[in-house]
C-alpha cells in the first residue's frame, strides 16, 4: 500500500467533475455515499456532478445547491426490484452514454475540468464515461468481487442474478472498456488491500487504499464500567448468510456457562434460518432476532451493547463496524475484506474464515475472552473509539482525497486547465 501524502502538491485543482449515477442524501448505500462526497467536496471546489434521480425522490440538484448538477431521470421500472437493481444497475448503460456525450460536448465548448472522479458504482464492473477524454481521473473507492470461502457456499441462498457476480473477474480480464477504465485512470482507489489482488494483471498507473465509508463524528464516551447483568453481544446488518449471524448463534451454544446474551438487528432472507437455528440449539432465552428497526433505535442497541460481533466473511466495506467503533465497542470480525482492514488489534479480534465450524469455535473463544475479562473489554472499546476518531471521519477521508487530486492534477498539468462557466 502506498501512503497518500496529504501535504504533497500545490493548488492545482479548482473544478472537479464528479461521476455518480445515483446520488441521494435521503437514500441509503451508494446513493448516500455519493451525496456525502458531493456535499463535502463542494465546500472546497467547484463541483460538477453527473447523476440520475429516482421517481418520487428529491433530485440531487435540489439537495446540493452549491453543486452544478447535470441529472437525468432514471429509466422507468428499473426500481421495481431493488436488490436486482443494486447488483446489475440496468440504468447504468443509458447513464454512461448521456454522461459521455455531455462531457465531450462541454470539452468541445472550451470547458476544462482539473480532475474527474468516479465515486460510484463501488463494484468493479462498470466502465467510466470519462475514459480517454484527456481529464486526469480518479476511480473509486471501488470494491466488491470478494468471494465466499468454499466451505460456506453450501449454506448460502444464491439467486440467479447473484450468480452473475462470477462474470466480474472474466470481464476484468477481457472487457476492453472495463480494462481501459482502470488502466487509463491516473489513480485507482480500492476500499481494502484485497482489491489490488482482484484487479490482478491490470497495468495500473497508481493504486491507493481508502475506505468508502466514514463517520461524521464519534459518539460521546459511554461508561460501561459499572454495568450489571449479562454481557450483551450485538450483531447489526442485513440478515443474509454472508454476514455471519449464524456463526455467532452457533458460538452462543458453546457459551452456555457464561452470562451472555445476543441481540441480532436487521432483516433479510437468512432470518428464518437463524430463527430455526436458535430453536434447534435451545437459545431462545439468550438470542433475540429483532428484525429491522428505525435508525434511532439501532443507535440505542449500540449504546446498550458491550461487544460487537460481526464475523461477515464476504464484506468488502462494513459500515456497521465503523458505527460500533464510534460507540466505543470492542469488535470480533473476520480478517478479510473491509472489517478486518478497518480495525486494529488494539480494538478488535480478527478471525480467519475457513469453515462454519471453525468460525463458530473461534467466535466463541473470542467472546469468552472478552466476557471473562471486563478490563480488556473496556480497553478495547476505548481503543476502538480512538481509532474511529483518528482514521475514519469524513473530514479525514476528504483530506486524503483532496491530496490525491492535487497529485493527480500536478502529474498532467497540460490537460488540467481550469474549467470555465
Amino acid at each position: 500500500m502506498v501512503e497518500i501524502n496529504e501535504r504533497a502538491g500545490s493548488a492545482h485543482v479548482a473544478h472537479v467533475l464528479l461521476v455518480a449515477p445515483a446520488c441521494d442524501g435521503n437514500d441509503v448505500g451508494e446513493s448516500w455515499l455519493a451525496y456525502q462526497w458531493a456535499h463535502l467536496l463542494s465546500q472546497r471546489f467547484h463541483v460538477t456532478l453527473l447523476s440520475t434521480y429516482k421517481k418520487g425522490h428529491v433530485p440531487p440538484s435540489q439537495q446540493l445547491p452549491a453543486v452544478r448538477v447535470v441529472e437525468w431521470a432514471e429509466p422507468p421500472l428499473v426500481h421495481r426490484a431493488e436488490r436486482l437493481n443494486s447488483l446489475l444497475q440496468p440504468a447504468y448503460a443509458p447513464f454512461y452514454s448521456r454522461a459521455r456525450r455531455y462531457v465531450r460536448k462541454r470539452l468541445a465548448a472550451g470547458d476544462r475540468f482539473d480532475v474527474a472522479h468516479q465515486v460510484t458504482p463501488v463494484a468493479m464492473r462498470y466502465p467510466s464515461p470519462v475514459v480517454g477524454l484527456g481529464i486526469p481521473q480518479v476511480v473509486g473507492p471501488v470494491g466488491g468481487s470478494l468471494e465466499s470461502p468454499p466451505a460456506f457456499a453450501r449454506e448460502e441462498v444464491v439467486r440467479w442474478y447473484q450468480r452473475l457476480r462470477k462474470l466480474d473477474r472474466l470481464r476484468l480480464k477481457y472487457d476492453p472498456l472495463l480494462r481501459a477504465t482502470f488502466e487509463s485512470a491516473d489513480c485507482v482507489v480500492g476500499i481494502a488491500p484485497y482489491v489490488r489482488e482482484v484487479l490482478g494483471d491490470l497495468r495500473l498507473r497508481r493504486f491507493e487504499i481508502l475506505r468508502e465509508v466514514a463517520l461524521h463524528a464519534v459518539r460521546p464516551p459511554i461508561d460501561r464500567s459499572g454495568r450489571s447483568g449479562p454481557v450483551r453481544l450485538l450483531h447489526v446488518g442485513r440478515l443474509v448468510r454472508t454476514k455471519g449471524a449464524r456463526d455467532v448463534i452457533r458460538a452462543m451454544a458453546a457459551l452456555r456457562d457464561l452470562p451472555v446474551v445476543l441481540d441480532v438487528v436487521g432483516d433479510g432472507n437468512d432470518r428464518q434460518a437463524c430463527a430455526d437455528l436458535v430453536r434447534e440449539l435451545g437459545l431462545a432465552d439468550r438470542v433475540t432476532l429483532h428484525g429491522a428497526v428505525p435508525r434511532a433505535e439501532v443507535d440505542r442497541f449500540y449504546e446498550r451493547a458491550d461487544v460487537f460481533v460481526f464475523p461477515s466473511y464476504r464484506e468488502p466495506g462494513g459500515a456497521v463496524a465503523l458505527e460500533a467503533m464510534a460507540h466505543g465497542l470492542p469488535l470480533v470480525v473476520c480478517d478479510r475484506g473491509g472489517p478486518g482492514a478497518n480495525v486494529t488489534d488494539a480494538c478488535a479480534v480478527r478471525l480467519p474464515a475457513e469453515s462454519p465450524d471453525q468460525l463458530a469455535r473461534d467466535v466463541a473463544a473470542a467472546v469468552r475472552r472478552l466476557v471473562t475479562d471486563p478490563d480488556l473489554r473496556l480497553r478495547m472499546g476505548a481503543a476502538a473509539r480512538e481509532h474511529a476518531a483518528a482514521a475514519h471521519l469524513w473530514d479525514t477521508r476528504v483530506d486524503q482525497m483532496v491530496a490525491l487530486y492535487e497529485q493527480v492534477a500536478a502529474s498532467r498539468p497540460s490537460t488540467a486547465a481550469r474549467a470555465t462557466g
